[in-house]
């Protein structure tokens, strides 16, 4: 499961000089011109490469934070001897800052929690400061203990270590003796908890290697100010190591790229817009949730209308993918590090291998790291095909649906855990369809099975893995209100049958 060769280095290969380059491509190059990359090394340069950063961020982020988290990321490049603590005070100040946030998701949860048990004694924002200083805490003591005993279970299985002590948390949670204010409490240690169950296993494992990351640095990193989701984009300190751009020559190239992505993210964003001015606005077409509610309502959209919902439905999702891959991505290289891009010219994707490589690129890396690569090794070693399949499968199958579940655990304190899993039956099915497609698509190559390099091999390829990814987008749109039965019907009825 390896990513195409132009994701590895960030750029598409071949030079804007290269015979057959495009006028836009070369005039776009401006990381390749030995005049703009001294110029961004001089004081004017790198002001203008901050404002204009600054402007780009603010197209998602409010003007205070987008001026802190380009500062940070430019203070951290140009001051490499002290990049880890200026690392570490904005990951953490970004972090404390964003749990006063009213629009917080965390806090929403914990406020719903407080309201069920009826405890107003205690503040949300106060109870999730108090938790996530633990975190830090807890975080920096683990990675002692895994230095001090590199065999634990937790050092050689961290991502499994930290699912359990999820499961114990809301186990906790359901017993009667833990209800009113031990609820709250421990509800709100695991929903503080959980963004960073998938950035502290980069962190652990790095502390067994060799020349491990300072703890620093390794916290600094822990969920990084310009990754302020569930998913590590740029991994953990040792492949942000490997990616650290020293010279300030090579500091001037990747701040370069950084603002051609962040503009790039922009436009990704105006096009996102105008798209929904024109076909939602004007045209009239109805999301994929309106769409089922009109088919289960005896009120259909024509078949045009259904198709067109589910394309623009998926459309904009592989925008806002992009979009804020880009974003992230832009920010992190401000801070000097030539990380590759999020996501990678989908449009092209050949396979459906090629496809999970490409369009989500940071998403690929969590998944193959902690699923793909601990089953490859575990099973299956005399039946090499049986293996890769099997290892696909659990990454982007298992992996994928685990990851989701965490990413919405606010369900469970809304619905119960039964209640959840029950909406989540129909991205399950999404996630063992998805992966069986991967899975036989990496077995075909590494058996040397390619599609048709000519013209209609290329227009079959693409229809083939857009197809399949548009048909599937039925069962694995954002909304968790219809059940899976509902969406067999709803797409049955697109081919016209009742």
């Amino acid at each position: 499961m390896n990513a195409p060769a132009s994701t590895a280095d960030g750029a598409a290969p071949g030079s804007a000089e290269a015979p057959g380059v495009s006028p836009w491509r070369r005039f776009l190059a401006i990381d390749e011109r030995e005049n703009f990359i001294a110029w961004a090394q001089t004081l004017t340069g790198r002001l203008l490469i901050c404002l204009t950063a600054i402007t780009a961020v603010a197209s998602y982020f409010p003007w205070w934070e987008s001026a802190l988290v380009v500062s940070a990321a430019m203070a951290a490049a140009l001051a490499p001897t002290f990049r880890n603590p200026i690392l570490f005070t904005a990951t953490w100040l970004a972090a404390f800052l964003e749990m006063g946030l009213a629009e917080n998701r965390i806090l929403k949860d914990i406020a719903v929690v407080m309201q069920q048990e009826h405890v107003t004694t205690l503040s949300p924002i106060l109870l999730a400061a108090a938790f996530l200083l633990l975190v830090m805490i807890a975080a920096w003591g683990s990675l002692a203990m895994v230095r001090r005993r590199p065999k634990s279970f937790l050092a050689r299985r961290p991502l499994v270590a930290l699912l359990a002590l999820e499961v114990l948390l809301f186990s906790l949670t359901t017993i009667d003796a833990m209800q009113g204010l031990p609820r709250v409490l421990l509800w709100s240690m695991l929903v503080v908890l959980t963004p960073y169950v998938w950035f502290l296993p980069y962190a652990i494992v790095d502390q067994r290697a060799r020349h491990a990351s300072p703890p620093l640095l390794q916290l600094a990193v822990l969920r990084p100010f310009w990754s302020p989701t569930y998913l590590p984009f740029g991994k953990g300190a040792a492949f942000l190591r490997k990616k650290l751009s020293k010279t300030p020559r090579e500091v001037a190239i990747t701040q370069l790229k950084a603002v051609k992505l962040l503009l790039w993210s922009n436009a990704l964003l105006a096009l996102k817009t105008a798209m929904a001015w024109l076909f939602e606005g004007q045209m009239r077409i109805p999301s994929v949730e309106a769409a089922l509610d009109a088919f289960l309502g005896s009120q259909p959209y024509p078949i045009a209308f259904g198709w067109s919902a589910l394309i623009l439905s998926t459309a904009n999702y592989a925008l806002k993918i992009a979009m804020w891959a880009g974003l992230f991505i832009g920010i992190a290289r401000l801070a000097a590090y030539r990380l590759p891009r999020g996501c990678w010219r989908p449009l092209e994707s050949r396979t459906l291998m090629d496809y999970f490589n490409r369009f989500h690129y940071y998403f690929k890396e969590l998944l193959v790291d902690f699923f793909f690569v601990p089953t490859f090794f575990a099973v299956f070693r005399k039946h090499p095909r049986l293996r890769m399949f099997f290892a696909t499968f659990m990454a982007a199958g298992v992996g994928n649906a685990i990851w989701h579940f965490t990413w919405e655990i606010h369900l469970l304190a809304t619905m119960g855990l039964v209640g959840a899993v029950e909406t989540y039956s129909s991205y399950l099915f999404y996630c063992v369809v998805l992966a069986t497609g991967i899975g036989l698509s990496q077995v075909r190559a590494n058996m040397g099975i390619r599609p048709s390099p000519t013209f209609f091999g290329r227009c079959c390829s693409f229809l083939f893995v857009w197809s399949f990814v548009v048909c599937l987008h039925v069962f694995g749109d954002e909304s968790r209100k219809h059940t899976l039965g509902e969406r067999f019907s709803f797409l049955a009825s697109l081919f016209g049958v009742s």
